[in-house]
């Protein structure tokens, strides 16, 4: 089955390129009665679309986004939703020089490979431009989430390059977020990001970090055991985002320093009869299983692949040429990442809220 759709009960499936006539989405499983104005998407869309900041690509799409079915009078219909924005400012002049050279760490050689042939007019389906319909649909999990159980979705740059912040995830807000351009929420680190991004952007080059994700007021029980755990597939979400090179949940990598009486997460009485944890280094989850906890997780970016210094390469035909890459690209996606990984952390969560509710109640 092509990789076009994600999910199970609250399944998506993308369509559209980045040069192509727009980019949609078709919603199926979304539950009737949830209020839906084109305002509640367009919000998340303008926090994802380029040209937003002087650290982005100058790209100029308004992004704006179209309901065209699955909604009337304001409402969900649980009939399937279709999601439209139509791309406005595409310039496939700027890859004409680029139309029979496999670029560097891009997909050309793969889809090649792969298809046949590729979509050269700015990557087709490999182009992030694709996330735009996720970051759509996110926004309607998001809602749904948010008023059935008060969940919030509150990623943000934790690194980049070398520079990164240890902010208390407990108390970082989605306004503290949004107002840095780089989209970190401790104002000094911000500043710092920003100047690293400014310097690779003047020599031409790109740079990469970390995204870090954060769920909070989640309720106990949603994830299936073994193949369907809920970090599995928030790895898998997560690991589908352009870019994407690593992902880990609670400590991660860092757990393997430690012993287990050092790791290991005491549960102790909590209000109502309830039970929680006195730490949380499992990050949310154990067995595969939401805790009741904060979830909290790490998305590895790479440096954007284009750029603009030489570099050697071959054409289709496997004739040695040296390539400088022109058009509008990102010296830095992670800015514009951040909405893209609450997005995918939504649709991952929507998915397993509707698993529980149909299995248990």
């Amino acid at each position: 089955m092509p990789g076009n759709s994600f999910g199970q009960l609250f399944r998506i499936t993308t369509a559209g390129e980045s040069h192509g006539g727009a980019i949609g989405v078709i919603i199926d499983g979304c539950p009737p009665g949830l209020a839906i104005a084109q305002e509640d998407i367009q919000k998340e869309l303008d926090r994802r679309k380029p040209g937003q900041s002087a650290i982005t690509t100058p790209r100029s799409e308004k992004d704006t986004i179209h309901i065209l079915s699955g909604v009337t009078d304001g409402l969900t219909t649980g009939t399937p939703i279709l999601l439209v924005a139509y791309n406005e400012d595409a310039k496939s002049e700027d890859y004409l020089a680029m139309k029979d050279v496999l670029r560097p760490s891009h997909a050309d050689y793969t889809y090649v490979t792969k298809y046949g042939l590729r979509e050269w007019r700015g990557s087709g389906r490999a182009s992030a431009r694709e996330t735009l319909a996720r970051v759509a649909v996110g926004a309607i999990a998001q809602k749904y989430l948010r008023e059935k159980l008060g969940m919030e979705f509150v990623s943000f740059v934790q690194q980049v390059g070398d520079i990164k912040t240890t902010v208390d995830l407990n108390t970082v807000s989605r306004s503290g977020i949004d107002s840095s351009m780089v989209r970190c929420p401790d104002s000094k680190v911000a500043q710092q990001m920003i100047d690293k991004i400014e310097e690779v952007r003047a020599a031409k080059d790109s740079i990469g970090g970390i995204i870090r994700g954060v769920i909070r007021h989640v309720p106990a029980g949603l994830g299936e055991p073994v193949f369907d755990k809920l970090p599995a597939d928030l790895g898998k979400a997560m690991l589908s985002i352009n870019a994407v090179k690593g992902f880990d949940i609670g400590l991660g990598f860092e757990s393997v320093g430690l012993k287990g009486s050092q790791h290991n997460d005491e549960f102790v009485p909590a209000e109502k009869g309830s039970i929680r944890t006195k730490t949380n280094n499992a990050g949310g989850t154990l067995g595969g299983i939401s805790s009741g906890e904060m979830i909290y997780f790490r998305v590895a970016f790479k440096p954007v692949a284009t750029i603009g210094q030489k570099q050697n390469t071959v054409t289709t035909s496997g004739e040695s040429v040296t390539l400088e890459a022109a058009g509008r690209h990102d010296p830095c996606v992670l800015p514009r990442a951040v909405p893209i990984v609450d997005a995918m952390a939504a649709l991952v969560m929507m998915d397993h809220y509707l698993r529980h509710k149909a299995q248990n109640q």
